[in-house]
């Protein structure tokens, strides 16, 4: 028939916050609305929620790093969807549960459940010629136009390069972290390494149960007493007088359905020059790849230090223009971005490409900021998206979390939280601002912290 454009067919790997993201943006778009666009996730459990679904550590890896105290780092106004915020009187730091109930209610809201193959796990995705051949663990092969690739980073633990850990690892006197729920006695003297939130949040529970943790961390000064103690990185374990090592030291990039012709896994080579091939660094995903058009396969949610369910969204937008429109991707262009970010870095001091990796998604300063509002005007040139900016007061509030993070739970551990929410966000997101700055003043009034000045918008 005259006209008539033969189905685009994409499939999402994940249903996660960046899998129902994407499921949300692509269904939102005219193409999918007049049937041009078909998509479908699939996810190997069976609920949404990805690492927020919490799991017993049974499996090797687990098949999610939940502990059990967990609660957010960030402020939920700052952290929700732009399409879907948190419900009125929401805990401003909500546990890891609230999350769940959260995604699960936007899957439910914008009708996202029929379009996921539960329990369903993607075995291999092979590109061939014009498709993406996926087979799945239903014993099935399936093809499709696109691919995007959204099934989390917090799964393979990253063992660090520490003289005798291996060792320890095998006779069970240390543990990743993606096996820790709760604290429980693992010895008088217990080591914690990493010093991220789940590290920061681990030494300071198994304090309840051994006689003296030792919190190590590269760059933390040493001080403490003899029940808690804070030291810089260790660098051997053969000696160490500890019962046990708990090592919060985060999590590998991890592909396990790409082979070797779709994603390289040994050393990145020169960024001098783009390489013609994809490579997993097990930090970071580098570059574009040219076996197949740049609009055939996706990456989302992998940036670190990052404010990640809105980043998200504005990711796949201008994923959606791509899909749309594969002319309106600049390669020549995104490659000079890539060795200008490469040049940037070794700037910055990582000099070796090993160095690059292992910061290369890890934003500092106003980047995050400036690298949403760049995706949203992208996306909005397409016309199908307005060209949306991080506002102010999410810059302020993102800068001063853990200012508001001490304050909330000093206002629960006193029993105050629920009188600062109670009936907050009933007529919308400014009623959160309104609160967060309140609370802000709070702390500095009480805690003689100096706030920092609002960013321009």
């Amino acid at each position: 028939m005259h006209g008539l454009q033969l189905q685009k067919r994409i499939c999402v790997i994940g249903a996660g916050a960046s899998g129902l993201a994407a499921l949300k943006v692509i269904t939102d778009t005219s193409h999918f609305k007049l049937g041009a666009w078909s998509v479908t996730a699939f996810e190997s459990r069976e609920s949404v929620g990805g690492t927020w679904s919490p799991a017993p550590p049974t499996s090797d890896p687990p098949l999610t790093p939940l502990y059990d105290s967990l609660t957010t780092n960030l402020p939920h106004p700052i952290m929700a969807f732009m399409s879907h915020s948190f419900p009125p009187s929401t805990s401003l730091f909500p546990p890891a549960k609230v999350v769940l109930d959260y995604l699960k209610s936007f899957a439910h809201r914008f009708d996202l459940l029929p379009l996921i193959r539960f329990n369903t796990t993607i075995t291999s995705a092979k590109w061939d010629n014009a498709c993406w051949r996926v087979s799945t663990s239903a014993r099935e092969t399936l093809t499709f136009d696109h691919l995007i690739v959204a099934n989390g980073h917090y799964r393979l633990p990253r063992i660090p390069n520490i003289p005798g850990v291996d060792h320890w690892l095998r006779i069970r006197r240390a543990s990743h972290s993606a096996w820790y729920r709760s604290p429980r006695t693992l010895g008088d003297k217990v080591l914690v390494i990493g010093g991220g939130p789940s590290g920061q949040d681990i030494a300071t529970e198994m304090r309840s149960c051994a006689t003296t943790v030792i919190h190590s961390y590269t760059g933390a000064t040493s001080e403490g007493d003899a029940h808690f103690k804070r030291v810089g990185r260790a660098l051997r374990f053969m000696t160490m007088a500890i019962d046990h090592c708990i090592l919060a030291t985060g999590y590998k990039f991890d592909f396990p359905f790409f082979d070797s012709d779709v994603i390289r896994t040994e050393q990145v080579p020169s960024h001098s020059t783009l390489p013609p091939d994809l490579y997993n660094s097990t930090f970071h995903v580098f570059p574009l790849a040219n076996h197949y058009p740049a609009s055939a396969l996706a990456f989302v949610g992998l940036p670190s230090k990052v404010v990640p369910m809105p980043l998200v969204e504005a990711q796949v937008y201008t994923i959606v223009r791509v899909f749309s429109d594969p002319s309106s991707l600049n390669e020549q262009e995104e490659a000079q971005k890539v060795i200008a970010r490469s040049q940037l870095l070794a700037r910055r001091g990582a000099s070796s490409l090993s160095e690059q990796a292992k910061i290369w998604f890890r934003f500092e300063g106003m980047e995050q900021w400036d690298y949403r509002d760049d995706l949203f005007a992208f996306a909005a040139q397409s016309g199908d998206c307005p060209a949306v900016k991080v506002r102010g007061w999410e810059k302020t509030m993102y800068l001063e979390k853990n200012i508001l993070r001490d304050a909330w739970r000093d206002l629960e551990s006193r029993g105050e939280a629920h009188e600062w929410v109670g009936g907050v966000g009933e007529n919308g997101v400014e009623e959160w601002v309104d609160m967060m700055e309140r609370l802000l003043k709070h702390a500095k009034e009480t805690k003689g912290n100096p706030l920092r000045e609002t960013p321009a918008t």
